[in-house]
């Protein structure tokens, strides 16, 4: 049964008496950079092999919209943006073990290429990007970095790529919360980055085992240093 909309706003609210200090992070645009998760058709549309999982979550939180304006602000604002994206090989469904994720991913072919040599059938696939986002994307300046293949982006060159363009905070958004997300804002920030998560442009999968937005809100309160919403990043772009 679908929960009520105001439930929900009650379930992801922040607590009344917080413990935890409040954030004291004052983006800077000369050193940061918007980082987004796997912005891609699999997680984002209803055409998508995990819509399902994420669907609800996904226009509850209106994530697709709240992407674009996060990708058109950023580059009005002029920093860096960088796309850590998710692909699988047909060599990496030869793995010979994996966790409950990644084995679900890998029966529904979730983010499937031919090759990774060749984007013959990318166009329009599950691993393809939204079309309403490529145009930030593809514009030469956006930074695409290699596919990470679990969750965090200890497996791709991400961490590389913000360090050559001297970024020491980043604003992380996407797909999905509790997994990727999750896993990039624990990486960046064992590897000294400032990191505030977008809390409505990501979310989570719902499930019989968990509500994964749930899971991650959680966590962001206690891990991130600061989690704001797309209006606050846009208006703190735009000072």
């Amino acid at each position: 049964m679908t929960t009520l909309k105001s439930d929900l706003n009650s379930l992801y609210a922040d607590p009344a008496n917080p413990v935890l200090p409040a954030s004291t992070m004052v983006l800077d645009p000369a050193r940061c950079a918007l980082v987004v998760i796997d912005p891609q058709v699999d997680f984002l549309t209803p055409q998508g092999v995990a819509w399902s999982l994420v669907g609800e979550s996904v226009t509850e939180n209106g994530v697709v919209d709240n992407l674009d304006r996060l990708f058109a602000a950023a580059k009005r604002a002029g920093v860096v943006v960088a796309v850590s994206p998710h692909y699988y090989y047909p060599t990496d469904h030869e793995w010979d073990f994996g966790g409950a994720s990644e084995k679900l991913m890998h029966d529904i072919c979730m983010f499937d290429r031919s090759s990774p040599v060749s984007m013959d059938g990318f166009e329009n696939s599950g691993a393809d990007y939204l079309p309403q986002f490529k145009p930030y994307i593809l514009d030469g300046k956006t930074i695409i970095c290699s596919p990470h293949k679990v969750y965090g982006p200890e497996s791709n060159d991400l961490v590389l790529q913000l360090r050559k363009k001297g970024i020491s905070q980043v604003v992380l958004a996407g797909m999905a919360a509790n997994l990727c997300v999750e896993s990039h804002l624990r990486e960046l920030m064992e590897q000294g980055f400032e990191v505030a998560v977008v809390r409505d442009a990501t979310a989570g999968p719902r499930t019989p085992e968990g509500d994964g937005y749930l899971a991650a809100m959680i966590n962001f309160r206690y891990l991130a240093s600061a989690l704001w919403t797309t209006g606050q990043v846009v208006d703190k772009l735009a000072a």
